[in-house]
């Protein structure tokens, strides 16, 4: 199966109470264990790039590393470019041939943020691309996207038709509490589940995303620790938070801490364990079957997508 648009996915997970897992991908080994994960479950699958990950892997090679584990799979897999920061990044990866692209305009004005996201949708819609954007500002730092607390900003649901109708997007990502990295919360986890559903009662059938959205899972951080990391005070977005809104407009959840932990506590544990070993495929094979066991929990527990691929 060629590689497909999220338009698709996001009507059935809609209207089905689920959502589809977008997982970011940095590497060949990162691929393979989400790409397996969700052949096992035959569930749909959105493999997404950010800017730091075109960086450090070269988009080329990213590009055909996906190309790749599309030919060893039946399952319907979006190429994501997440967190385009220009108009330039997203054309780039349109004439690439990504299906999906996100243009982040969220840290200018509202009116900035709709000029810049309308002219992406204009030139994507044109290449049979879909666009993502995203309204209100969420707070903390993932690669490229540092954003301080102080600086964090709610979406404001008044705001999301006018933004809808004059952009054209297909979707939108909002913020309701999630945030990047591994550090969301430093008193009790809250999300606004209130803007959810007025966004959702203002934009009918329309997919919604969160941004922000692992879990760091506490055995990956007691694992990190007890081999020698540091990652104090790590908490996540609950999961059966996660689930709920699954259940109600949110049709794309985006995880990557949760990935990065996996693969990190495993390979802490193995130096730890065989101080002698030098090959990298001794210690990666174990890391790739980590972020495998991984993405197939989020996807039973979290998203409910398992079956999903060719309903």
């Amino acid at each position: 199966m060629p590689l497909v648009t999220s338009t698709e996915m996001f009507k059935k997970a809609y209207n089905g109470g689920y959502a589809i897992g977008a997982f970011n991908v940095n590497n060949m080994e990162i691929i393979q264990g989400v790409v397996e994960a969700a052949n096992e479950e035959k569930a749909p699958l959105i493999l997404q790039v950010s800017k730091g990950a075109r960086k450090y892997a070269n988009p080329v090679y990213l590009k055909h590393l996906i190309e790749a584990a599309v030919e060893t799979t039946e399952i319907p897999i979006c190429m994501h470019l997440d967190h385009g920061d220009t108009f330039d990044t997203c054309k780039d990866c349109v004439d690439m041939g990504f299906t999906s692209v996100m243009i982040d305009a969220s840290s200018k004005t509202f009116e900035e943020n709709i000029k810049i996201t309308k002219s992406v949708v204009d030139y994507a819609h044109d290449h049979g691309v879909v666009v993502e954007a995203e309204l209100g500002k969420l707070a903390g730092i993932e690669d490229a996207v540092n954003v301080a607390d102080k600086d964090a900003q709610y979406t404001d649901p008044r705001q999301v038709q006018e933004f809808v109708q004059r952009t054209n997007v297909d979707s939108l990502a909002i913020a309701i509490g999630t945030s990047h990295g591994a550090y969301k919360f430093k008193g009790e986890p809250k999300l606004r589940f209130d803007i959810l559903e007025d966004v959702s009662k203002r934009l009918p059938g329309f997919p919604i995303v969160l941004h922000g959205a692992s879990s760091v899972p506490q055995y990956l951080v007691e694992q990190i620790n007890e081999y020698g990391g540091n990652m104090p005070g790590a908490r996540g977005v609950p999961e059966e938070m996660l689930r709920q809104a699954a259940t109600m407009a949110v049709c794309k959840i985006n995880i990557d801490s949760d990935l990065r932990m996996a693969m990190t506590a495993t390979i802490r544990k193995y130096f730890k364990e065989n101080p002698a070993h030098f090959d990298p495929r001794q210690y990666l094979g174990p890391a790739r079957e980590a972020i495998k066991e991984i993405v197939k929990h989020k996807i039973e527990t979290v998203l409910g997508c398992q079956g999903k691929a060719f309903d």
